[in-house]
C-alpha cells in the first residue's frame, strides 16, 4: 500500500476496534490484554524523547505511570486515519499520588490534551505508540495545585524541578535521527 492509498473500510475499523480496546484496557489496567495488541510493544514517548521497547520496557512503564497517577484516565476527543495510523486525540487526567520519576508527588490533579499515533505496519500489526504532549502544562498543573504562593511548599517546587532535570538526560537516539518521506511517488 504506497503512503497516498488508504485501507479499505473493514481494515480502518479493525484498527479502530484495536486502538478503543488498547485505549480502554489501559484504564482497567489489563497489561496482558493492552500488551496483546503488539506483536511487540513499543511506545515513543516524544515529550520527554523516551522509548519503551518490549515486554519488560513497557510493562515498567504502566507501572511507573500508574504508581505517580493511580486513577489515569482519558477522555477521547477523536480518531481519525491515515494510510498506516489511527491517530487518537484525548485529555489525558489523573491524580499526582506517587512519584513521577524523580519529581514527587503534589498530590495534584491534572488534564493535558495529548495525541497518539497508533502505527501499523503492511500486515495491519500495530507496531508502535507514539505519544505528544506538552510537559510545560502538565508540570503547570502538577505544580500549580501545590500552593507556591505559601513559602512551606517552596521545597516541594525546587525538588520537582530537580526532578523535571534528571528525567530531561539523554534523549533515545532512535527518536533523533529520522528519514524524511519520499514524497515524489
Amino acid at each position: 500500500m504506497s503512503q497516498r492509498t488508504m485501507p479499505t473500510p473493514e481494515i480502518l475499523a479493525a484498527r479502530e476496534r484495536l486502538v478503543l480496546d488498547h485505549f480502554n484496557d489501559e484504564v482497567l489496567q489489563q497489561w496482558d490484554d493492552v500488551l496483546a495488541t503488539f506483536p511487540h510493544p513499543h511506545y515513543e514517548i516524544i515529550a520527554t524523547v523516551t522509548v519503551h521497547d518490549g515486554n519488560k520496557e513497557v510493562r515498567g512503564y504502566y507501572h511507573d505511570t500508574r504508581v505517580a497517577f493511580p486513577d489515569q484516565d482519558h477522555e477521547l476527543i477523536s480518531l481519525r486515519h491515515s494510510h498506516d495510523a489511527v491517530i487518537a486525540e484525548f485529555w489525558l487526567l489523573g491524580t499526582h499520588l506517587g512519584p513521577l520519576g524523580a519529581i514527587p508527588p503534589t498530590g495534584s490533579r491534572f488534564r493535558v490534551r495529548m495525541t497518539a499515533f497508533f502505527i501499523f505496519d503492511e500486515n495491519e500489526n500495530l507496531i508502535i505508540e507514539r505519544i505528544y504532549f506538552d510537559t510545560l502544562t502538565m508540570l503547570k498543573q502538577l505544580l500549580g495545585g501545590a500552593g507556591l504562593k505559601n513559602p512551606k511548599n517552596w521545597l516541594l517546587a525546587i525538588k520537582a524541578l530537580r526532578g523535571l532535570l534528571k528525567m530531561s538526560g539523554e534523549p533515545d537516539r532512535r527518536l533523533l535521527t529520522t528519514i524524511p518521506p519520499d514524497l515524489a511517488h
